[in-house]
């Protein structure tokens, strides 16, 4: 079970690169803007979208599995 575990770990990680990575190399102009827009954001609002995503994941995670 613990070799499943970070298999399973590993494979969710190897997937989020690949799609963090898709926008810049398809787009970098883009993607560019994308950063400077960002970094104009403020700290609530970046840890607030932050809690978003975690928790979305978690949503999603518990009704696949």
């Amino acid at each position: 079970m613990n070799e499943v575990f970070w298999q399973a770990l590993a494979a969710g990680l190897a997937l989020m690169l690949i799609l963090e990575g898709i926008l810049p190399f398809l787009y970098p102009q883009r993607w560019r803007r994308l950063v400077e827009q960002l970094s104009q954001v403020s700290n609530q609002a970046l840890r607030l979208m932050g809690l978003i995503s975690m928790l979305l994941g978690v949503l999603l995670l518990y009704l696949i599995r």
